[in-house]
């Protein structure tokens, strides 16, 4: 018997993520002296000098298990968005909290909506779960509100939307989802994923939360492992009604979210201060990006997240090879379906230096 024929076949015909080797084995392979990953959107700038101090003191209970009910946790993100602790669920990262909303609300009778070039693990949470989903077309790399409620069946439970949208960086605004709300059957769990957040600057970006607490059926989603730094601890929440976040918690493991991680997000949600620094030198250095982009001929879709994303002509995947070989690491987002698109995480000033000179190099010679 192969692997292939252990698997149901709804699993074996799924494309696994396709992680990212790490940077020193890239120096290896390359013998390169350095190393830029701007593939993952992760924060160059890390934790918290507070969060990383809590992380440490937690270690030395890394002999018990952690909290399985977040009381601490929970209890300071409930004061932080003026919400009920019974009203926030924890995951391991908000990408285990799509799987668990997908395990607790639908089921094969149900059907969702996802658009077609965002992220990727909404669509695996449903394929997984062996519920029906219609994919939507992004239009010009942005949402088509109008193309989303004609996607709407009678049995349609869950529509999820990343905003801003990962890997366009693109947002809904504000009068787009006031009109998906007030358009969709209240029966529909819209799936707010709010990663970016922090990184948005437009005026007119829709915070789910207002809308949540209004009484619409909505579920944000947040993590803190992009403006706080702790991708590689794996900690996010969701904030909705107090049923759902019983479904989830009824699901989920119930130790899914570790002491060091519980002990670090409440110190790093605790430093403001940190969170503005950050912000401000990324806002700063995505704008930096895109008019050296758009300098280059490749002008990005105009982001509110921590990346750029712009389209190559030909295969992305080549140049993001090419890439490679030059010391920088970025995303070809076949996976994510654009196989024309580039991802590039807004990494430090050094960072984004170099990755516009090799790029600019590959140009030059392509031409």
């Amino acid at each position: 018997m192969t692997h292939a024929q252990w698997l149901p076949e709804h699993v074996a015909r799924l494309r696994p993520y396709e992680p990212g080797k790490p940077i020193d084995e890239v120096q290896r392979e390359l013998g390169l002296p350095r190393v830029v990953k701007l593939a993952s959107n992760e924060s160059p700038y890390g934790p918290s000098p507070r969060a990383l101090a809590a992380a440490r003191q937690a270690l030395q209970e890394a002999h018990w298990y952690p909290d399985a009910g977040g009381y601490y946790l929970r209890t300071d993100l409930a004061r932080y968005h003026g919400v009920s602790p019974q009203e926030i669920a924890l995951g391991a990262g908000s990408t285990e909290l799509v799987q668990l909303l997908v395990t607790a609300l639908l089921t094969p009778d149900d059907h969702a909506i996802v658009v077609d070039v965002t992220f990727p693990m909404y669509r695996l949470a449903l394929e997984v779960g062996r519920v029906p989903y219609t994919v939507v077309p992004l239009r010009d790399g942005q949402y088509d509100v109008e193309s989303i409620l004609r996607a709407v069946r009678p049995n349609t439970k869950m529509v999820f939307l990343a905003n801003p949208n990962n890997p366009t960086g693109t947002y809904i605004p504000r009068p787009d989802l006031e009109f998906l709300l007030e358009s969709l059957p209240a029966r529909v769990v819209v799936v707010h994923d709010e990663a970016y957040v922090h990184y948005v600057d437009c005026p007119d970006y829709p915070d789910g939360l207002t809308y949540y607490r209004r009484g619409a059926p909505v579920v944000v989603l947040r993590t803190f492992s992009k403006v706080y730094g702790l991708a590689g601890l794996r900690v996010g929440y969701a904030i909705g009604h107090p049923d759902i976040v019983r479904g989830i918690d009824t699901v989920r493991s119930p130790f899914n979210v570790s002491h060091v991680a519980q002990a670090a997000a409440r110190a790093a949600l605790a430093d403001g201060a940190y969170v503005r620094t950050v912000v401000e030198a990324t806002r700063r250095q995505r704008a930096w990006l895109t008019q050296q982009l758009t300098e280059l001929g490749w002008p990005p879709y105009p982001s509110q997240a921590n990346f750029v994303c712009f389209q190559v002509e030909g295969d992305a995947r080549a140049w993001s090879n090419r890439l490679l070989r030059e010391g920088v690491i970025v995303r070809p987002l076949g996976f994510f379906g654009l196989p024309t698109g580039l991802r590039v995480t807004v990494g430090r000033p050094e960072d984004n230096i170099l990755f516009i000179e090799k790029l600019r190099k590959l140009w030059q010679a392509s031409a």
